[in-house]
């Protein structure tokens, strides 16, 4: 495919997006009948779908509409390119480019978030704020977690540069290494299906890294999703680790993936059969403003209603996992998630309902180190 096809078939798929469609579900349809596009063609509209809905506003100020063609022309602005190589009248391209100016973004438009976000997320980034968001409109790293029962940071790279892939350390985490070459290869490789390596953001690693895990702890996963921090937990201490997720078919995968990571994890549908637990993780539902560089359209679908029923939500596992801890026991509250709403407040309001509890630490994470974005409270009896 030319530059331009490739323009036409990003315009495509984001008028769909725009018209309500999901983007993974878009690309697909448009895979299906594109069998022409080879690999490389794929993986080059999925990124210019992408990296236009990170940039949404911003890209549709300076392509002069809120559509697949303004914001595929805000694109190529954007880039400082001549919009001629996209947009080139050819048979499988957009039209030349007439009549459509367009205007530099301001306020909340040229930091590419919705309007009544900026405020709050200025309160929780402080002077970070334009740097952060900033950062957001930018593709995440590609980041492993390195299984340390099974490999060394050093051996895993040598095994990943067998296929091709170049990786190195991440400052923010011991066992996280960033791919910088060959990103493609990594579910092919050797190193991945030998259980050395997981895809795993550096901060979510962070994460899993400052809770206090020891040997022999009975531990939980309250909201495994997937069951990333699960395996990370596992991986770092002999614990007892159950995983528990209130939509159970995102943890389908993650019996083959422990065993592929040499660890034992029990998938549980009523945990409270088997607390008390000595450490239970809650990585709750949340805003997802940490990791709007991986879901970009969370950004936009997110309203005042939603952010408000979340947090009833989260104070709800909150209160559920508390009656689960052991005497002496931790409970880890974690969020991808900027906002005060969502971080400190909730943990205020937990401990105005629940006395006996006190916070002894909290950690905030940001693009700015590397990562998504993340916070993590510990709270204990006493």
């Amino acid at each position: 495919m030319t530059p331009a096809a490739r323009a036409a078939a990003a315009i495509a798929v984001l008028d769909r997006v725009l018209a309500g469609e999901n983007a993974e579900k878009a690309l697909t349809g448009w895979g299906r009948a594109a069998r022409y596009a080879g690999s490389g063609d794929r993986a080059a509209v999925r990124d210019l779908v992408f990296d236009a809905l990170r940039c949404k506003r911003s890209f549709a100020a300076l392509g002069g509409a809120m559509s697949g063609r303004g914001l595929v022309l805000g694109a190529a602005r954007a880039a400082g390119l001549d919009p001629a190589q996209w947009f080139d009248g050819s048979t499988h391209g957009p039209a030349p480019v007439a009549d459509e100016p367009g205007h530099a973004p301001e306020g909340a438009a040229a930091l590419d978030v919705p309007d009544w976000l900026l405020p709050p997320l200025r309160a929780a980034l402080g002077p970070d704020c334009d740097a952060v968001l900033a950062a957001m409109r930018q593709r995440a790293p590609v980041v492993l977690r390195v299984n340390l029962g099974k490999a060394s940071p050093a051996a895993a790279r040598l095994a990943l540069g067998e296929d091709g892939i170049e990786a190195v350390p991440h400052p923010l985490a011991l066992a996280a290494l960033e791919v910088t070459g060959g990103a493609r290869r990594i579910q092919a490789s050797r190193a991945y299906a030998e259980g050395m390596v997981e895809l795993q953001d550096a901060a979510s690693q962070a994460v899993v890294e400052a809770l206090p895990l020891r040997d022999g702890m009975k531990v939980l996963d309250l909201c495994a999703g997937g069951g990333g921090k699960t395996l990370a937990m596992a991986a770092r201490a002999r614990i007892t680790a159950f995983a528990h997720d209130i939509a159970a078919r995102r943890m389908a995968d993650l019996p083959a993936r422990a065993q592929r990571a040499g660890v034992k994890v029990t998938l549980t549908e009523t945990p409270e059969k088997t607390a008390p637990y000595d450490l239970i993780l809650t990585d709750v539902p949340c805003s997802g403003s940490g990791s709007w560089r991986r879901d970009p359209e969370g950004k936009w679908r997110l309203t005042p209603a939603r952010l408000e029923e979340l947090q009833g939500l989260q104070s709800q596992i909150l209160d559920r996992a508390a009656a689960m801890v052991a005497p002496g026991g931790v409970l880890a509250y974690a969020t991808c998630s900027f906002l005060r709403a969502e971080n400190e407040e909730r943990i205020s309001a937990f401990l105005a309902a629940h006395a006996a509890w006190r916070c002894t630490a909290q950690h905030r994470f940001t693009p700015l180190q590397g990562g998504d974005g993340f916070f993590l409270a510990l709270l204990a009896r006493g």
